[in-house]
């Protein structure tokens, strides 16, 4: 829905960036994650937010994991969904089986996102394209182990390179055009990490408080313009990469026993959450840090 003009937008809009998609009521259902574990709750119904159709997001790390469910469910919500990535093979396979499926296609920008001017300029190709960016959700992050003793300065450096510095250039580099249109909503991926707190990691989990820090600042900074700016905490969710390198059956357990909800927690659960924040549904809500850990925290 256009938020001066309160219409839904065209279908000549989405025939503009690559397909034409006719809405159906049957549209109000997100389709489940083939590739994730079924849901042990049935008979679940998710909310589609009319706000989002037509909205240009851009998206960090989409190609995998959360970053994937987050590229899927905008584009299940019409939106037009830029992401960067460095893995092109998957991101590819993204964008076309959403295409493939008669959801708008994304646009994939290959981007290393450790080179703050390669960033940039994925930034610029995202907005010669769309015009204008509505929705920044910087999702990418490694969390690689390491030991304190192993760390030295050039590790300590990638690191933050990786964990904390492309979130700050991302926004700057989308703020300008938020602030001439007054409107914007950005989320930040932190984590439950540091207040848990987890051991043998603690690069990745200084930068995660960190962007709490940074996610409240910019929160008063942006807030005159109506640029909105949320954190989200993901515990420990169950991505195929967290599954295939640490998921041992005594690490499930130790989850399991932790969160109040004993299930797996998984990416479309915290993909739903950062739906409700870019969408107009939430427009009183900044400044805030939400949890999405099955009750760990």
């Amino acid at each position: 829905m256009d938020a001066t003009t309160g219409e839904f937008l065209s279908e000549a809009l989405f025939q503009s960036f690559g397909r034409n998609y006719t809405w159906t009521d049957s549209d109000n259902r997100m389709p489940a994650d083939p590739n994730s574990e079924p849901h042990p709750q049935p008979h679940q119904q998710f909310a589609s937010y009319p706000s989002l159709r037509g909205r240009a997001v851009l998206i960090t790390g989409g190609a995998t994991g959360i970053g994937e469910s987050l590229v899927t469910h905008f584009a299940q919500q019409g939106s037009r969904v830029a992401f960067v990535d460095i893995d092109d093979e998957s991101a590819k396979g993204l964008a076309d089986s959403l295409a493939g499926a008669g959801w708008p296609k994304p646009l994939y920008l290959h981007c290393d996102l450790t080179d703050v001017a390669a960033l940039q300029s994925a930034v610029r190709q995202a907005l010669a394209v769309f015009g204008a960016i509505d929705v920044l959700v910087n999702n990418a992050a490694n969390d690689q182990r390491h030991t304190v003793e192993s760390v030295t300065p050039e590790s300590f450096d990638a690191s933050i390179a990786i964990n904390l510095r492309p979130q700050f250039f991302a926004i700057q580099a989308v703020v300008p055009g938020m602030r001439a249109a007054q409107r914007g909503s950005i989320i930040n991926m932190s984590s439950i990490s540091w207040i848990i707190p987890t051991t043998g990691v603690p690069l990745y989990i200084a930068a995660k408080s960190a962007i709490v820090g940074l996610t409240r600042t910019l929160a008063h900074e942006l807030g005159p313009h109506n640029i909105r700016v949320n954190a989200v905490l993901p515990g420990a969710i169950a991505t195929e990469r967290q599954k295939r390198l640490w998921y041992t059956p005594e690490y499930k357990a130790e989850i399991l026993a932790s969160q109040a909800l004993k299930r797996d927690i998984l990416p479309e659960d915290v993909a739903r959450l950062v739906l409700f924040l870019a969408a107009d549904d939430s427009s009183a809500i900044t400044n805030q840090s939400y949890i999405v850990d099955g009750g760990w925290v």
